[in-house]
């Protein structure tokens, strides 16, 4: 009996304690729900959806320019190798690996003594024979005058006046050996066919020199001016035929492996006459002055052609620019702090710019990003140009800033969208922020 009494005191108690566990939870988890949705309520005023932060950059009016871009090679302008075209042991070298050296000056002298011998020789022979020449002269001379007079016969006359002919020939070719023999003694002088840099040196004094040694003494590169051969796509060359054909003379930049840093600007030179087949291009060639020598021969660059300049172009950049089915579209951020979706007609594009022809004006602020979030109306926090929409703080706008790479040439910005601060070829598609959603 007392047993059953204190198993149903036990179950009560358990009863109880089951109870109070189950209010507790209750109350916490009340608790819970009434703090988050005050924590929500001072966060978003009113019961809103808190704003979008993006960053935005306001349409300008500017001159664009329109590059094509292209894949090129530096060339020397021309390129010598130094050969001796005497055989003979070399003597002297008196340039300096790496030198400038001038049409003229003195690369190499080989040993002259036995080509001053030989000439020395030839013109013996040469003497010898003028002597002999000069006598044969005097006797025709005589000859004819006996002649006249009936005293001796025609065929001795004949004769003697042949043999002067003889001697007159013999006379021409002495002085062509004696010609060639000096030429031969210039010919131990070795000196720079063109104006240029020179190479390492492949021989050292003391040698024995042959004619036509394929390895030769010395290479001369001519580097000023210099030459940059680089391709277009054949869709492309009318492109740069009508400016060429106006006689306009254009722009070439080029620029590093990297596509980043400016090394030197020329013009181009002229076109190839015939379209690669296999890969559908065309070879272009383009002059450098390259007067810090920073354009080195076989070196490779990135080549920019200005074909043309649109005139105060409405521009914005280009990965404002969405698309959708529609067509283009950009979202504009409004005075009260809105986005509104505005269809826009694409014009040029040059850079990280493009111009925009019909849908926005000059001094709009366009979204750059954050667009992925964004509907027509959608409630923003803009920050990038300090607009008079912005909220964002100077810090934020500063960080903006600085995070967003606009501006053509070196810019280093590291904002998203067609590679910030490089010019790309007119026919680059505009890199798109986010999503493209038809407005």
């Amino acid at each position: 009996m007392f047993d059953s009494v204190s198993a149903g005191s036990s179950a009560r108690r358990n009863l109880i304690w089951l109870a109070v566990v189950l209010l507790v939870i209750g109350a916490g988890y009340w608790w819970y729900q009434a703090g988050e949705s005050s924590r929500s309520a001072k966060g978003s005023p009113g019961g809103k959806t808190p704003p979008v932060p993006v960053k935005v950059e306001t349409a300008k009016v500017q001159d664009l320019d329109i590059f094509l871009r292209g894949l090129g090679t530096v060339t020397a302008y021309a390129t010598v190798t130094i050969r001796s075209r005497v055989q003979g042991q070399l003597i002297e070298i008196p340039f300096k690996e790496g030198d400038h050296v001038k049409q003229g000056d003195l690369l190499a002298r080989i040993d002259p003594r036995p080509f001053q011998v030989a000439l020395d020789q030839a013109r013996g022979t040469l003497a010898q024979n003028m002597a002999q020449y000069e006598n044969a002269k005097l006797d025709l001379q005589r000859y004819e005058k006996l002649r006249a007079q009936q005293s001796i016969a025609v065929q001795l006359v004949d004769t003697q006046r042949s043999l002067v002919a003889k001697f007159e020939g013999q006379i021409k070719s002495d002085k062509a050996a004696v010609d060639n023999a000096q030429l031969q003694l210039d010919f131990t002088r070795i000196t720079a066919p063109i104006s240029g840099r020179l190479g390492l040196r492949q021989v050292d004094i003391g040698n024995l020199l042959v004619t036509n040694d394929p390895q030769g003494i010395v290479v001369i590169t001519q580097t000023q001016p210099i030459a940059v051969v680089f391709t277009l796509p054949e869709s492309e060359l009318p492109s740069v035929r009508e400016p060429v054909l106006a006689g306009k003379t254009l722009r070439v930049d080029a620029y590093d492996r990297t596509d980043s840093r400016l090394l030197a600007q020329g013009k181009l030179l002229t076109a190839d006459n015939q379209i690669d087949v296999s890969t559908g291009t065309i070879k272009l060639k383009a002059e450098f002055t390259n007067e810090g020598d920073v354009l080195f021969p076989n070196q490779f660059v990135n080549v920019r052609i200005l074909v043309r300049t649109v005139p105060d172009a409405l521009t914005v950049p280009s990965v404002a620019i969405q698309q959708g089915s529609q067509g283009a579209f950009l979202y504009v951020a409004t005075a009260d702090g809105t986005a509104l979706v505005r269809p826009v007609k694409v014009g040029a594009r040059s850079g990280d710019r493009t111009q925009i022809l019909e849908g926005i004006a000059a001094g709009d602020r366009v979204v750059l990003e954050g667009t992925d979030r964004l509907r027509s109306g959608s409630s923003i926090r803009a920050v990038g140009d300090g607009g008079p929409a912005s909220s964002g703080g100077a810090g934020d706008g500063a960080r903006s800033r600085a995070g967003t790479g606009t501006g053509t040439g070196t810019g280093a910005g590291a904002g998203t969208g067609a590679g910030a601060g490089t010019t790309v070829d007119r026919k680059s598609a505009a890199p798109s922020a986010g999503p493209a959603r038809q407005p």
